[in-house]
């Protein structure tokens, strides 16, 4: 049987959690590590400084459940660090939100499944509108079936995927551009906030996690850990380490 950890960065009580997790029961045995409050925009961070509250979930009656009050990446380090545990897969969502193009950087729900992958555990980041989670939860079947049957995590350790309302399909794509343009906007008081601003232009470029979405297609996009430019290190390394 499978042994699955399930992670968000919305929190322990989301609505996208508690889908994701009765869906993956059938799948094999769940524990769930999520974070006692919403991490949305932590990324892969962690906390080093302080110690770091966990307790027990009552979620549902068959399935081990853990409120961490950190990030999610954090989450993820309990699960397999702090439990000592082993598990075939980490799963991060459903998260109320897309995570495409530039936002893949600053998101908890990737962020969490990166870290999966760092500790050596395929991970699987799943993202829909907040106005469709429940037809995204149907779905799961068809999109986790299309994984399994091309194999995808024996030549990757980690997807981000984004499922749009009645999709028309399912993409490899990869990461596109920004959607949002930032400002910060002055409160008074020495106090700001972030408000952003929809800027994505639609090219219809199904080959773009961003384009693949807006255009009512389920994107895949293979992530990784390694961050380094590796035609630039080539490149370089060709000439430069002689």
């Amino acid at each position: 049987m499978m042994r699955i950890l399930i992670t968000n960065d919305d929190g322990i009580k989301a609505d996208g959690l508690l889908g994701l997790v009765k869906w993956a029961c059938k799948y094999g045995e769940v524990t769930v590590c999520a974070p006692l409050h919403e991490q949305s925009g932590k990324s892969q961070g962690i906390d080093i400084f302080h110690p770091i509250a966990v307790s027990k979930y009552d979620l549902f009656p068959e399935v081990e459940a853990y409120a961490v009050d950190s990030t999610p990446a954090d989450c993820v380090r309990f699960g397999i660090i702090g439990l000592g545990r082993k598990y075939d897969l980490v799963i991060s969502g459903i998260n109320r939100g897309y995570n495409i193009g530039q936002d893949i950087v600053y998101s908890g729900t990737v962020g969490s499944v990166m870290e999966a992958a760092a500790q050596g555990v395929n991970g699987l980041a799943i993202s829909t509108s907040p106005s469709t989670l429940q037809a995204a939860l149907e779905q799961l079947d068809y999109v986790y079936k299309f994984i399994e049957r091309n194999n995808l995590f024996a030549i990757n350790d980690v997807y981000n995927v984004n499922i749009p309302e009645n999709p028309q399909g399912i993409r490899i794509t990869h990461q596109g551009k920004a959607r949002y343009s930032d400002e910060w906007v002055d409160m008074g008081n020495g106090t700001y906030t972030q408000v952003g601003q929809f800027i994505f232009e639609n090219t219809k470029n199904l080959d773009l996690d961003t384009d693949c979405v807006m255009n009512g297609y389920v994107s895949v996009t293979p992530m990784q850990t390694d961050r380094t430019n590796l035609a630039l290190y080539k490149k370089l390394a060709g000439y430069l380490n002689q």
